[in-house]
């Protein structure tokens, strides 16, 4: 099974996306927006610049996790990943937003 975008609305009425791996698993989230198609030019930078690996930041959270940002040209974050338990399941999830987001179909759950 492939991955897909979903498209959502916070509790307070802004957009965001999740994207998710075959297996359904959450492998990167969006900030909030204020207007559905902003998510959607978010959605669309993702899959543009998914396949770039400079474009990922690899960073360690205050607890020591290892996790990843996905950042557009302009430098701004677009997309942030769990928390992982190791540096290699980082990379594995690094790998899967390659994998994934540049043909990923858009569930839009704000209907």
């Amino acid at each position: 099974m492939a991955g897909k975008f979903e498209l959502k609305k916070s509790k307070d009425g802004q957009f965001m996306f999740n994207l998710k791996a075959g297996n359904n698993e959450v492998i990167l989230t969006s900030e909030l927006y204020k207007a559905k198609a902003s998510a959607m030019n978010g959605i669309e930078s993702v899959k543009k610049n998914a396949g770039n690996d400079a474009n990922y930041e690899r960073r360690t959270s205050i607890k020591n996790e290892p996790y990843f940002v996905l950042k557009a040209a302009n430098k701004e974050i677009i997309g942030k990943s769990e928390m992982y338990t190791s540096a290699a399941a980082m990379e594995n999830g690094i790998t899967s937003v390659k994998t994934n987001a540049p043909s990923a179909p858009v569930d839009d759950l704000t209907e």
